[in-house]
C-alpha cells in the first residue's frame, strides 16, 4: 500500500484586510463602564482591532464573528452593525460573497470551515445545491480524525483504462512485465488546475500556482506559449494547451509533459496521431465545450481514439449554446449514464470544468460521473482575488493580485487544495468509502432534487409538471406546489 497522502498546510495570512460582511459603527455617548462589553468578546475583535489608513479599513469588521454580543450588551446601545457594501459588491449571483469569502480563509489556514451555529440557509437551490449527498456510512475517520489509521486514497489515474487484452499482452509467458497496456497519469487529487481566467497572467501568478501544482502533486493547463524559462522546469506538472496549427516549435515541450491538451476540432484524430508520433507516452485530452451537441462529440472522439475529454461549461456551470442551459452536473450525468449504456466508459476519463466553487463540488461532479474536476476562479480567490471584474474593465487590481509574491502564493494554492483534500476525505470517510475512484457514478449515493420533484409532483399533474427547468427557474423554497404546473 502507498504512503498516505498528507499535505501540511501552513498559515499565509493575507496582504491586504480581508472584507467582512458588516461593519461596527460606534457612537457617541460611552459610559465608560468597568466592565465593557469590547473587554468580554469571546474573539478579542477588539483587543485586536487596527486600522489601515491606505485601504481605509477596519480589522474588527472582517475579525468580527457577528455574534452580535457587544451590540445587544452594551448598556449603552452605541455599538450596532451595518452592511458592508464593498464585502457584498463582491462576485456576482453564482460566485457569492460567502464563496469567496470561505476559500480565502481556507487559503489563509488550510484548515476544513467548521461552524457551530448550524446551518440556516434554505434547505435547496439551483446548481449543486439541489443534489444531496447520503452519508449515513459514518466510520473511522469521526474518531481517529481525517489522518488517523484509516487509508483513504483520493489519487486519480488520467486516461484510458487497460483492458484486458493490452494488460494480459504486459506480462510475458513467464509472468514478467514488458512494456505495454495504455498509458496512464497519476495524481493524487482528484482535481487540476485549469486556465487561470481574465486575470492578467503574470509571471509571479504562474510561478505560484505552477509550484503549488507540483507540491499537491496535480496538474496544471497553461496556453504553450507561456511555458518558457522558470515554468519550463515545473513542465512534469504541466498541460500545455496546444493551439492550431503547426506544432514543430513544441516537440520539446511536448517531449517533456506527461499530458497535452488540444481543442475539440475536426483536425483533432490527426493532432493526436501527429502528438503519439512525438512522445507516444503522452496522454492527449481534448478541450470540449458542454453544448446540446457534446454527446454527439463524445462519441465521434472516443472512436478517434482519445484518452481523457475535458468538458467545460460556463463560469457558472451552465450549458453553452443552449437557449434554456442545463447545469454541469446534469450535463456529466447524461454523458456518463450514455456511455455506461454503450459499454465504453472506462475508455475515456472524464474530467468537468466550470463552475466548481466549493470542496463539496468535487465529490458532487464525481457522483455524478466525473472521473476529476477543473478548478480556475477559486485559484485566483486563494491568491486574494474579490472577483470584481476590475481588470476586465481595464482598471487596476484592487488587491494587486498580479504583483504576489510566488512563495507566498504557491502556500496560499497549497492551502486551498489542503483544506478541500480534508473535507474530500470527509465525504469518502462518512460514505464508508476507502477510494475516490469508488465513487464515480455512484448516483445511489445522491438524492438529485429534480427526480424528487417528478417522482413526487409528477404524479399530481402528470405531463403538465414542468420538472425540466434550467438550475437558475428551479423552484425556490416557500413556492407554492402551483407553480409547477404550467
Amino acid at each position: 500500500m502507498p504512503k498516505k497522502y498528507h499535505l501540511k498546510p501552513k498559515t499565509a495570512l493575507s496582504r491586504s484586510v480581508p472584507l467582512g460582511p458588516f461593519g461596527i459603527i460606534e457612537g457617541d455617548g460611552c459610559l465608560n463602564c468597568s466592565k465593557c462589553v469590547k473587554k468580554a468578546c469571546a474573539y478579542e475583535v477588539y483587543q485586536k482591532r487596527a486600522y489601515d489608513a491606505q485601504q481605509m479599513t477596519d480589522t474588527a469588521d472582517s475579525l468580527c464573528k457577528n455574534c452580535f454580543r457587544c451590540v445587544q450588551e452594551c448598556y449603552a446601545r452605541i455599538l450596532s452593525k451595518s452592511a458592508n457594501p464593498e464585502y457584498w459588491s463582491m462576485g456576482d449571483d453564482y460566485w457569492t460573497p460567502e464563496i469567496i469569502g470561505t476559500n480565502q480563509r481556507q487559503a489563509e489556514s488550510g484548515k476544513i470551515p467548521v461552524s457551530g451555529g448550524g446551518y440556516g440557509g434554505p434547505f435547496a437551490g439551483p446548481g449543486f445545491d439541489s443534489m444531496w449527498t447520503d452519508m449515513s456510512e459514518i466510520v473511522r475517520p469521526t474518531r481517529d480524525g481525517i489522518h488517523g489509521r484509516e487509508y483513504i486514497s483520493t489519487a486519480m489515474e488520467l486516461g484510458r483504462a487497460c483492458q484486458p487484452a493490452a494488460f494480459m499482452s504486459s506480462f510475458g509467458p513467464e509472468g514478467g512485465g514488458k512494456s505495454g497496456g495504455s498509458p496512464r497519469v497519476e495524481i493524487s487529487v482528484p482535481f487540476l488546475f485549469d486556465l487561470l481566467p481574465f486575470q492578467d497572467s503574470t509571471p509571479a501568478v504562474l510561478a505560484a500556482v505552477a509550484r503549488a501544482a507540483k507540491e499537491v502533486n496535480t496538474l496544471m493547463v497553461l496556453p504553450a506559449e507561456s511555458i518558457a524559462g522558470e515554468l519550463a522546469f515545473w513542465a512534469w506538472h504541466l498541460v500545455p494547451l496546444l493551439p492550431p496549427g503547426n506544432l514543430g516549435r513544441f516537440i520539446p515541450l511536448i517531449q517533456q509533459c506527461r499530458m497535452v491538451q488540444i481543442l475539440a476540432d475536426d483536425e483533432a484524430p490527426k493532432r493526436i496521431e501527429e502528438i503519439k508520433g512525438y512522445r507516444a507516452e503522452a496522454i492527449v485530452s481534448v478541450r470540449l465545450p458542454l453544448t446540446p451537441r457534446a454527446e454527439e462529440k463524445v462519441e465521434f472522439l472516443l472512436e478517434s481514439g482519445v484518452e481523457v475529454i475535458h468538458l467545460l461549461a460556463d463560469e457558472k456551470g451552465r450549458e453553452l449554446e443552449a437557449s434554456t442551459p442545463q447545469f454541469i452536473k446534469d450535463r456529466i450525468r447524461n454523458i456518463h449514464q450514455l456511455l455506461v449504456k454503450k459499454g465504453e466508459r472506462d475508455r475515456v476519463t472524464l474530467i468537468g470544468g466550470g463552475g466548481i466553487a466549493l470542496a463539496e463540488h468535487v465529490a458532487k461532479a464525481i457522483i455524478c460521473g466525473a472521473d476529476a474536476v477543473s478548478i480556475d476562479r477559486p485559484l485566483l480567490v486563494s491568491l486574494e482575488c474579490r472577483l470584481c471584474g476590475q481588470c476586465k474593465k481595464g482598471e487596476s487590481c484592487p488587491v494587486g493580485v498580479g504583483n504576489i509574491e510566488p512563495g507566498w502564493g504557491r502556500q496560499r494554492a497549497v492551502n486551498l487544495v489542503a483544506a478541500w483534500h480534508g473535507q474530500l476525505l470527509e465525504v469518502l470517510g462518512a460514505m464508508g468509502m476507502r477510494d475516490v475512484r469508488r465513487l464515480r457514478g455512484e448516483m445511489g449515493r445522491a438524492i438529485f432534487r429534480e427526480d424528487i420533484e417528478r417522482e413526487t409532483f409528477g404524479q399530481i399533474f402528470g405531463e403538465r409538471a414542468n420538472i425540466h427547468r434550467p438550475a437558475a427557474q428551479h423552484v425556490q423554497q416557500g413556492e407554492e406546489v402551483r407553480v409547477l404546473a404550467t
